[in-house]
């Protein structure tokens, strides 16, 4: 690429250090497809003829299926992905092939090759994360009604679902897809046509040539163009997140299939056993789930310290961005299929979930929702149950069977009616409330949503 300038060779070891191809590889599909759009543009310039581009063009379309059939050679020598192709092109079809980089560089062809790629996965993951959404939702359709405790700080805090437990991923998962949506109208402006940094005095038609790539818009500054790497970061970003949602998931998920809690159960299939104890049945999937979300911040981490100190504009460090990218695709990809794999075949213990919801200190809050309703100050109302299950506790007494007149003169005879679990949790009407009526109508609205 640079014999004219140098008089030795690049040492191996150079080689080695600053190769990209045993990664970057995988851009080729858009490496070609912005070389057959620019090389377009260099017909209406006048720089190619339409015999030079059909060359072009079918040396390029033979490639591709090289590639994918696994049968070309990449060369260690060339770095990367796109000398690699241009090469094998040249060899192939001789000058026409020596006249495609006119008035590009490798700078913005590599910018335009991961916003075509990025574009392409940010639309795969949520294809990926709507199929977990809808396993979610199968469970919390099968198991609206049933019964467990909610909790704050893993204490038992107030009745839901299981349904509208779910319901709470789908939420979030919804969110990382419109978090998405917005990276990607970032993301599809199109750099090509912004050289090494300056442009070129060879003027093609940059909006030609983003129309054939289906960008939105082309890039606005030669500078920003080729150092931008924001739309990664933001990616690497919102890929994070799914993993926190995933992780959060399988936390809970855990507790679940725990013998402690036994509201779950995982398949044999998710599932794996144990070289020594042979009762074990361990909750893998989850737990690898949790420990890979550390590769997406990781990930995230590595790509913003490499870009944080870079002077405009092409800098050697910016190589480091594509690593953390595939890996974080790779991942998350992997991980949103076998979660929505598993979620779709797991069972609910309704028992041990009934049993567990029955804990009438559930409904120690409704009871102080009584009071208030008879006039008694929230603060006030609040002490007052606060005594009555310190008098649950020390008599060992639940506290739907306490006398609850012992505690204060405002709990009537209905006090009690309180602790009727279905009645409590029709009450829950407002709008996000866990009610059953509320539950399955946010089924209804996210099976068609979704």
């Amino acid at each position: 690429m640079w014999k004219g300038r140098f008089a030795k060779a690049t040492a191996d070891l150079v080689q080695q250090y600053g190769e990209s191809i045993s990664y970057d590889w995988r851009l080729y599909k858009h490496d070609i497809a912005g070389s057959i759009a620019h090389a377009r543009a260099q017909v209406s310039a006048k720089l190619l003829s339409s015999d030079e581009f059909a060359a072009i063009e079918k040396g390029l379309r033979e490639i591709e299926k090289e590639i994918e059939a696994g049968e070309f050679n990449f060369s260690i020598e060339l770095e990367d992905i796109h000398m690699n192709i241009e090469s094998a092109l040249t060899e192939r079809i001789g000058a026409p092939g020596a006249k495609l980089h006119t008035a590009r560089s490798r700078n913005d062809q590599v910018a335009t090759d991961t916003r075509l790629y990025c574009r392409e996965e940010i639309d795969n993951i949520t294809v990926l994360i709507t199929g977990l959404q809808q396993s979610l939702l199968k469970q919390a359709e099968q198991y609206a009604a049933a019964l467990i405790p909610g909790y704050t700080h893993l204490q038992r805090g107030q009745p839901v679902t299981v349904g509208h437990h779910l319901l709470a991923y789908v939420e979030m998962l919804d969110r990382d897809k419109s978090r998405l949506a917005d990276c990607r109208k970032r993301i599809n402006a199109c750099p090509l046509g912004s050289g090494a940094l300056a442009g070129s005095t060879i003027n093609l038609d940059r909006q030609q040539i983003s129309d054939e790539l289906g960008f939105d818009r082309v890039t606005t500054n030669s500078m920003d163009a080729i150092s931008d790497r924001d739309y990664i970061a933001e990616f690497l970003f919102d890929m994070a997140l799914v993993g926190t949602h995933l992780s959060r998931l399988s936390e809970d998920l855990i507790l679940w299939c725990s013998s402690e809690f036994g509201f779950a159960t995982l398949s044999d299939a998710h599932t794996t056993g144990s070289s020594l104890m042979p009762q074990k049945k361990n909750p893998d999937v989850c737990e690898l789930t949790r420990g890979k979300t550390g590769r997406l911040y990781g990930n995230l981490v590595a790509l913003l310290t490499a870009a944080k100190g870079l002077p405009l504009t092409y800098n050697r460090d910016l190589q480091e961005d594509k690593e953390p990218l595939f890996d974080s695709i790779d991942t998350l990809s992997l991980a949103l299929k076998v979660n929505a794999e598993m979620i779709a075949d797991m069972a609910i213990n309704l028992d041990t979930c009934e049993a567990a919801a029955s804990d009438p200190l559930l409904l120690a809050t409704d009871l102080a929702d009584y009071l208030v309703k008879n006039g008694v100050p929230f603060r006030d109302a609040h002490e007052l149950v606060g005594q009555a299950v310190a008098l649950s506790v020390q008599t060992k007494t639940p506290l739907d069977q306490l006398d609850l007149s012992q505690v204060s003169e405002h709990y009537g005879a209905d006090a009690k009616d309180v602790f009727d679990l279905q009645t409590a949790l029709a009450a829950r009407t407002n709008p996000g409330a866990p009610s059953i009526d509320n539950v399955r109508a946010e089924v209804a609205r996210w099976k068609q949503s979704l």
